[in-house]
């Protein structure tokens, strides 16, 4: 059966042990399309970002990178700036026929929390080949602030397929004819194109940028942080801003997005060449989000932007980014936003989950 894997068919790969974990797979960790990862009880400080390589495995290359490991039992802090290796409290088995690919869940992203999936033998950040049979680490980086951390938290998730089923541009306007995919004219090429709305309706404010020394964040803590406290207001009267090297942007997308039940996508970088900036990838986006039955009427997307090498003037419509959609295997019992804890659905311009809402 070719596609994405749903929740039903997660829970049978549980069930056949072609997923394991200690402690075993809590019922909370299936989304609609994928599996939540949980953190082990120990982090190690690595000297530099690294991937195991053909015919290696993690193990071994920690005897060349570790610097010194952290018990996070009891909670610890990663800092800032530091780079650094969890295993994970899940492992796979998976069959020959199926290979998975792994990304940051939404409020890590919007954490600049850079969160990478590795494996035995992997070659690749965030890809499972077909047949991988072994455990799964985390690498976490995080660029703007520093956390707190503690075991079973969820910071990344991976999605199972078989198979390709990445849709072409043809069937993606098929699609889109069919089951309009945004709320305007969509751009279609290598994917669901898609652009920074820099002129908000009834107000100036279009975004926020990362304080460069803040305090450190509690993962577990919801909506308990001011939000001045940790990101500065961008505002514009004219529909342009211009991104600082190496600072850290939350924006928006222009455009509502709907993710039709039989599909799931991610987000992807858009063309480098449209500028030495790269809106950030934490970017799985679940059957059903954006779905009237499930919630909305279209989601925005939330755009992690990180600008590169020199000052660039970013303007109001400039396509940052694209969708990249999947056909399921099957439809998911459970869709995004109807009955489960999804915290973006219907979301326009939204820090993550740990900040109260603006008043």
């Amino acid at each position: 059966m070719t596609g994405v894997c749903p929740n039903q068919q997660i829970e049978a790969m549980i069930a056949r042990g072609e997923i394991t974990a200690e402690p075993e797979v809590l019922p909370a960790q299936i989304q609609p399309a994928s599996l939540d990862l949980r953190l082990g009880t120990v982090a190690y400080r690595v000297r530099a970002s690294f991937l195991a390589g053909e015919g290696r495995t993690v193990t071994d290359r920690l005897t060349e990178f570790e610097m010194h490991r952290i018990d996070i039992s009891d909670g610890a802090v990663l800092e800032k700036g530091c780079v650094y290796l969890v295993p994970l409290m899940e492992s796979l088995a998976l069959p020959d026929s199926m290979s998975a690919v792994a990304n940051a869940k939404s409020s890590t992203g919007r954490l600049d929390l850079l969160t990478r999936t590795i494996t035995d033998g992997g070659t690749e950040f965030d890809r499972v080949p077909a047949g991988y049979t072994g455990p799964l680490y985390a690498e976490i980086c995080p660029r703007s602030f520093s956390v707190l951390v503690r075991p079973g938290m969820r910071l990344n998730q991976i999605r199972f397929r078989q198979g390709q089923a990445v849709l072409s541009d043809a069937e993606l306007r098929t699609l889109h004819a069919e089951s309009p995919l945004v709320d305007g004219p969509a751009v279609i090429q290598d994917g669901l194109g898609f652009s920074v709305d820099l002129q908000l309706p009834d107000t100036d404010l279009v975004g926020y940028r990362a304080k460069p020394h803040t305090g450190v964040i509690d993962l577990d803590r919801i909506g308990e942080y001011d939000p001045q406290d940790y990101w500065e207001e961008v505002r514009t009267k004219d529909g342009c801003i211009i991104l600082d090297p190496g600072a850290f942007y939350i924006l928006v997308s222009r455009e509502a997005v709907h993710i039709p039940p039989m599909y799931a996508a991610e987000m992807a970088p858009y063309l480098a060449m449209v500028g030495e900036f790269r809106v950030h990838y934490a970017g799985f986006f679940d059957p059903g989000f954006g779905h009237a039955a499930a919630g909305g009427a279209g989601s925005r997307g939330v755009l992690e932007v990180r600008c590169h090498e020199a000052p660039f003037v970013l303007e109001h419509g400039q396509v940052v980014g694209r969708l990249v959609y999947e056909k399921m295997a099957e439809m998911p019992t459970q869709l995004y936003g109807a009955g489960i804890a999804s915290n973006y659905q219907g979301q326009g311009l939204k820090l993550s989950k740990h900040f109260k809402a603006a008043s």
